[in-house]
């Protein structure tokens, strides 16, 4: 769902690996169950990994200012002069996102990112903007910078169920985490445990790092609007499919039953059909073809999306320079290391039950997680013992003193005390926020 501005190749685009031969030719049904259930889990021991980052962009003395779309333009013209190792690409409001190449450690991760980063700000700040962390734009109302035919049909295809689709496109952020699918065998790294923990195990990492709690500058009665905003957009766009079946089978069921977004045209804006299903497509007289699927897959949204590795979709994008390494540190930890992979499981398993059997993030669970992040009991309690085994990982996983050191520091500030980010900037709108909670929080 973005623009490429420039950068090196990598697994975590947004778009969908495929096999496909010839994407010219018309795809049958059947042939679409088999196609998606052979791209996306590949399987294997986990070995690599990756981060998306997404940022909003704003004045950098008065960011509550908005940036006029010339101010944008200068700035990202800017920004394809400069060499990355990570692919840096442009979201439909004018948010930045930085997508790392396949890595083999979390320290080589989080290095090439972060000096990615640093020259992303240099160039900004020349031009007087900054990168901001956090879930949802604090001031500005959703505002489309990118005008294209993907995005018109984009726009009009989620304004069917009301304005949610317009704050996920244009004012929301994120850190998505993407990990090797696992293992074929069973097993706490198997393929099958890490698609069913990272769905349980979602609304806790939603609840840690809940970071958007405010709209218009108002508070919303929720720590993750960004995750509220993703429910509003409705199931067959942005949910899970369900949890109870295996996970190839389910995930190809799931991309049938889905509604199509839109069918592309040469010439002219895109059609936009209403009620349109892939599968009911592939029945009819000019079916898709296998570019139609490839295309498809790129606009389902849910919480974990299978693209032959698992991407996690559901953290809100983090304050300060590098407060997003903690969420990747934390969620390589708990689904990389088979120590802390069983203590997740073990953990989050008592929570399966009260999320029901509506597919995430539709949810009590989910629901929950967004509106009170870690004020839930629950979740307070299962975030203490995650963040926990996870520091224990870290060191097993070769992770750097200062990457250690900045789990340790969010655990004792916001995972003991059972807050979040959010409750940061709740404070400070209030005027209660201790001195120390306010240098790198953008609010």
């Amino acid at each position: 769902m973005s623009d490429s501005i420039s950068g090196g190749g990598h697994c975590t685009d947004g778009s969908v690996q495929t096999d496909f031969s010839d994407d010219r030719t018309a795809v049958t049904e059947a042939e679409v169950e088999a196609l998606v259930k052979g791209i996306c889990f590949k399987t294997g021991p986990p070995r690599t990994l990756g981060v998306e980052v997404e940022w909003l962009v704003h004045e950098l003395r008065e960011p509550q200012l908005p940036v006029t779309s010339e101010r944008l333009e200068a700035a990202y013209a800017a920004l394809r002069t400069v060499p990355l190792g990570s692919t840096l690409t442009v979201e439909p409001g004018g948010q930045l996102e930085l997508s790392s190449p396949p890595a083999a450690s979390l320290t080589e991760c989080a290095g090439t990112v972060s000096a990615d980063l640093d020259a992303v700000r240099k160039v900004l700040a020349d031009q007087d903007l900054q990168l901001v962390g956090a879930g949802h734009d604090p001031w500005h109302a959703p505002r489309r910078f990118l005008r294209e035919p993907r995005y018109d049909a984009m726009e009009t295809c989620l304004d069917r169920t009301g304005p949610a689709g317009r704050h996920m496109m244009c004012a929301s952020a994120s850190v998505q985490v993407c990990l090797d699918a696992g293992h074929e065998e069973p097993g706490p790294l198997g393929y099958t445990r890490r698609w069913w923990l990272a769905h349980q195990l979602g609304p806790v990492l939603v609840a840690a790092f809940a970071n958007s709690p405010l709209v218009g500058h108002r508070p919303t009665g929720w720590v993750s609007t960004r995750q509220l905003v993703w429910t509003e957009i409705g199931a067959g766009r942005a949910g899970a499919p369900p949890l109870d079946g295996a996970p190839r089978t389910a995930w190809a069921r799931h991309v049938l039953d889905a509604p199509v977004m839109c069918i592309r045209r040469d010439g002219g804006p895109w059609e936009v059909p209403e009620g349109l299903t892939f599968r009911a497509w592939t029945r009819s007289a000019a079916p898709p073809t296998h570019a139609d699927l490839a295309y498809h897959l790129t606009t389902l949204f849910p919480p974990v999306r299978p693209r032959g590795h698992l991407e996690l979709r559901m953290i809100d994008a983090q304050p300060g320079d590098d407060g997003w390494i903690v969420p990747l540190a934390v969620t390589a930890a708990l689904f990389d290391d088979p120590e802390a992979a069983e203590t997740a499981y073990r953990t989050v398993k008592p929570l399966a039950e009260r999320a029901g059997p509506r597919p995430a993030p539709n949810n009590p669970l989910w629901l929950d997680a967004a509106r009170s992040g870690l004020g839930d009991p629950e979740l307070h309690e299962a975030a203490v013992v995650c963040f926990t085994a996870a520091l224990e990982a870290l060191p097993r996983l070769g992770a750097t003193p200062e990457v250690m050191d900045a789990v340790a520091t969010y655990r004792e500030r916001y995972v003991l005390r059972g807050r979040c980010p959010a409750d940061d900037l709740l404070d400070r709108l209030r005027g209660t926020a201790p001195r120390d909670h306010g240098k790198d929080i953008s609010a």
